[in-house]
């Protein structure tokens, strides 16, 4: 049984591994994927990561699952997000299920040789049906296969720097990559401290945070910003065993939806009080604008959730 995670904790957790540069050559993801938990052992911060199995498809299999052999020889977590990140509000149940299925081939198996179990799922855009009746179809299924849902509670928007940061160093232009990770640790020392804020007015304390992050270059650059920023912050790092010991993830969660809201939102929808929304930090309308046109240029828009 997990330790109970005491007040001021926070559990990290990155999506869309192996990397979630799904263009990155192997040779990048490998170096992008070590400098990340160097960075996370280094600074003695469990984390989990979430797998999106098609990710390892291609001429270089052997080597991007040797990526997820990486994290969990780190000391690392691994857990389900989907094969192929699938909508659940736009993709039938029946589908989504066998997509979710065919997610935990590699990474089930890779824990299994450690005596390990995949015990975590964190639902693509954090989507967890769109009518009563498809979200107990899902909750059904990750229930008989052991998966427990890995909620979010504290995020930053990371995939919106991640684009613009990519192609400034694409570019080798420093100057605008270290004002991008300048940009990006001030942001998110804001939006901690008003994710922290808004949980002490919602629930009376603070719960011990889920962070959701990415599997990407960005974050491998700033792990040891970030992981400053939380030491300044007053917030240690606990796994997210440890941090759903926290009695504010019992609390009712009955919505069913086409949204992906994260579980301060669900929380306070069950308790009929406010998030203030209105005061929520947000990235720069530079950082915006460069994301969009890179996306549109590249005709992709990463996953945010």
């Amino acid at each position: 049984m997990a330790t109970p995670a005491s007040v001021d904790s926070v559990a990290l957790t990155f999506d869309d591994l192996p990397i979630a540069d799904r263009a990155a050559s192997i040779d990048d993801a490998t170096a992008i994927t070590s400098k990340l938990l160097a960075g996370l052992v280094r600074n003695r911060l469990p984390a989990t990561g979430f797998v999106n199995e098609c990710g390892l498809e291609g001429a270089d299999r052997d080597r991007r699952v040797a990526l997820l052999e990486h994290w969990l020889e780190a000391g690392m977590d691994l857990g389900n997000h989907g094969y192929s990140h699938l909508s659940l509000t736009h993709t039938p149940v029946d589908e989504y299920i066998a997509d979710a299925a065919r997610g935990e081939t590699v990474t089930r198996a890779l824990l299994a040789e450690r005596g390990r179990t995949e015990r975590w799922y964190r639902p693509p855009y954090l989507e967890t049906g769109p009518t009563p009746e498809v979200r107990h179809r899902v909750e059904s299924w990750l229930a008989s296969r052991g998966y427990r849902i890995a909620p979010v509670t504290m995020e930053n928007s990371d995939w919106m720097f991640s684009l613009p940061y990519d192609d400034a160093v694409a570019r080798r232009d420093r100057v605008s990559a270290e004002r991008i990770r300048r940009a990006y640790f001030n942001h998110t020392g804001r939006i901690v401290a008003w994710y922290r804020q808004a949980a002490l007015d919602l629930l009376g304390r603070r719960p011990a945070f889920v962070f959701m992050l990415h599997a990407s270059r960005l974050n491998a650059d700033c792990i040891d910003g970030l992981a400053g920023i939380l030491r300044e912050l007053g917030l240690h790092s606990v796994t997210l065993d440890q941090a759903m010991t926290d009695p504010a993830y019992a609390i009712a969660d009955d919505y069913a939806g086409p949204k992906g809201d994260g579980w301060l939102t669900r929380w306070a929808a069950t308790l009929h009080k406010r998030l203030p929304w209105e005061t929520l930090p947000s990235p720069s309308e530079a950082i915006a604008a460069a994301h969009a046109r890179l996306a549109a240029a590249s005709q992709q828009s990463p996953p945010q959730w």
